[in-house]
């Protein structure tokens, strides 16, 4: 008799949850494989015309990315479109396209060979990089790369617009221009063997609000083309092949997701308040104005943070005042008469822009950067508080400085915003003398010396990352000692009980807005320490919001003063987890075990 088909193994696969949801469905294996060009040397005569093929390719190129950049600013918003503004600067680097002529013209090899050794050069350089971020810029040199080598060689690729039917995307990697031709009706998820929670293809599924799990190392040896799939966004969990146990069980996780997700969507309209009347507002944070639609369709009060540092990045000039202005102005009226908290210019750490001479650092987390970038550069820091000024006419905006370490940093930056609104009444422009400016606390400085600060602050909001990061001595990004990174750790929720006890004293409000804000686990020992404001990403808005409206003020007290009872940040998270599944058990199911 003839044997049996034997049935395909479940495999079960763990990587980084990079957008929240649950897809189930057949896999489509995305190949992106390299083009390898065939070596040849050219004579002297034929350098002119390998030199005019290698410009006209970076032309056709460039026409392409325009044309994608139109596309994406036009489904998904300008804030995506100008992802491609980092495509378009590789393109315009006069320093990569001089070594490919060079090399070129001293080699005497085509130009396929020579620009792929010089991009090769570059990938290496950004490879070594210690921070997450750059290595996930990468991708866009690589994107642009095998762009410029299909056009030199003719080469035709297939591209996930030619997805025929529903299916879940499974690649190596997937750069901006992979997902923007894609056909979005079609594409259930994104599964990957690279990148992080920084990189364009988490930031696009995101956006298009569908499940993507990244960094999965090997999936692309395992799956193929046609393989089912289920895709757990919120635990970071890809199955292959799944059992029939399996598919019924996510089956219904699917289902009470979706369940959920419509519960927190009629919560869009009502307060963020707890059963007992204490009101928390809870916020949003953006980077562009093409943002605040995302805030407002996800409920939020209000803006908490507002990244002013992102019009200052993937360009090659600065910013001019009106430009700010506009901008500022227009989040302003949209938001109103809820607050907008604007932090003036974090440029360093982990963000650079060309156009200013920012030296490279041994340890830019720690060194020119932020209000101390500003106070030094006051030109640029005056620009910007007089466009955030002009802008306050028009809406509730606030006014916050980074990076504070101290009270003399808020005095020297409230010097130089006096100075600025001399110059606006002189000039006769209106703005609201009275803007509220406030202080972020995130370094342990800042938090120490609180009840100093408190006195002058008109606000304080809490930036956990970094506070996080300078408290315990963790690089956030270092994969090594990424275990360490506690946003539970006692040291910290001391500290952040310190900021909001200091601030209280002296009557002013206190915000979070790092990423422990949009932690649903620690919500309600946040509440309890009597945070008033929480700003998060706004897909993260609704839970935080039904958390607040599901737990009594009184029990989140109880539930914070149990939690600093604790040694070690592993105790506060099972008690916190604990507690959220017994007052909040449809939130807690999203939690990852």
């Amino acid at each position: 008799m003839p044997k049996k088909p034997q049935k395909s193994k479940q495999i079960q696969l763990k990587g980084i949850p990079a957008a929240p949801g649950i897809a189930i469905g057949r896999a489509y294996v995305y190949g992106t494989e390299d083009i390898i060009p065939v070596e040849r040397t050219i004579d002297r005569e034929e350098i002119p015309d390998e030199v005019q093929r290698f410009k006209d390719s970076l032309k056709k190129t460039k026409k392409e990315i325009l044309a994608i950049e139109k596309k994406i600013s036009s489904e998904m918003g300008v804030e995506h479109g100008r992802i491609f503004s980092a495509h378009l600067l590789v393109l315009e680097d006069s320093v990569l396209v001089h070594e490919v002529v060079a090399r070129l013209k001293k080699k005497r090899k085509n130009v396929e060979i020579v620009f792929t050794e010089v991009l090769n050069k570059y990938i290496n350089v950004l490879s070594e990089a210690r921070d997450e971020y750059l290595r996930d810029r990468i991708s866009d040199i690589t994107d642009v790369g095998k762009r410029i080598l299909k056009n030199l060689s003719g080469i035709e690729q297939r591209g996930l617009a030619d997805i025929d039917d529903k299916s879940i995307v499974i690649a190596y990697d997937l750069s901006p221009s992979d997902t923007a031709m894609m056909h979005k009706g079609r594409v259930l998820g994104f599964v990957t063997d690279i990148g992080g929670r920084t990189s364009h293809t988490a930031i696009m599924a995101k956006s298009l609000e569908i499940p993507a799990v990244v960094g999965l190392e090997s999936v692309t040896d395992v799956v193929k083309s046609g393989d089912q799939i289920i895709l757990d966004g919120l635990h970071g969990v890809v199955i292959v092949n799944p059992t029939k146990r399996f598919l019924e069980k996510y089956r219904r996780e699917k289902k009470k997701y979706e369940h959920l997700e419509h519960e927190l969507n009629e919560l869009r309209s009502l307060p963020s308040e707890t059963p007992d009347g204490k009101k928390i507002v809870v916020a949003g944070n953006i980077e562009l104005p093409e943002d605040v639609a995302s805030v407002i369709s996800h409920g939020a009060e209000g803006i908490g943070l507002y990244r002013t540092e992102y019009f200052y990045m993937n360009r090659q000039d600065v910013p001019s005042e009106e430009e700010q202005f506009n901008a500022y102005k227009s989040v302003a009226q949209r938001i109103k008469p809820n607050s907008v908290i604007v932090r003036s210019l974090d440029l360093g750490g982990d963000k650079f822009l060309s156009a200013l001479d920012v030296p490279k650092e041994m340890n830019p987390f720690l060194g020119w950067r932020a209000i101390r970038f500003c106070l030094a550069r006051t030109d640029i820091f005056k620009a910007q508080l007089r466009a955030i000024l002009r802008a306050s006419a028009f809406g509730n905006l606030k006014l916050m400085y980074p990076m504070i370490s101290g009270i003399a940093e808020l005095r020297q930056a409230n010097e130089i915003l006096e100075e600025v609104k001399r110059d606006l009444r002189k000039e006769g422009i209106p703005f609201n003398d009275q803007i509220p400016v406030g202080a972020m606390i995130e370094v342990p400085s800042a938090a120490i010396t609180s009840h100093i600060l408190a006195k002058e602050a008109d606000f304080f909001s809490i930036g956990t990352n970094d506070l996080i990061q300078y408290s315990l001595a963790v690089d956030r990004v270092n994969e090594k000692i990424a275990y360490l990174y506690e946003p539970a750790h006692p040291a910290v929720l001391s500290l952040v009980k310190m900021v909001i006890d200091s601030a209280h004293r002296e009557n002013i409000p206190v915000g979070l807005c790092g990423e422990m804000a949009g932690d649903v686990a620690l919500t309600m020992i946040l509440m309890g320490l009597g945070l008033d404001e929480f700003s998060t990403s706004p897909i993260a808005v609704p839970e935080i919001k039904k958390i607040i409206r599901s737990v009594r003020f009184t029990e989140a007290r109880n539930i914070a003063e149990k939690a600093m009872s604790f040694t070690t940040g592993k105790e506060v998270m099972r008690y916190a987890k604990s507690r959220l599944r017994e007052l909040v058990p449809d939130i807690a199911a999203e939690l990852a075990s």
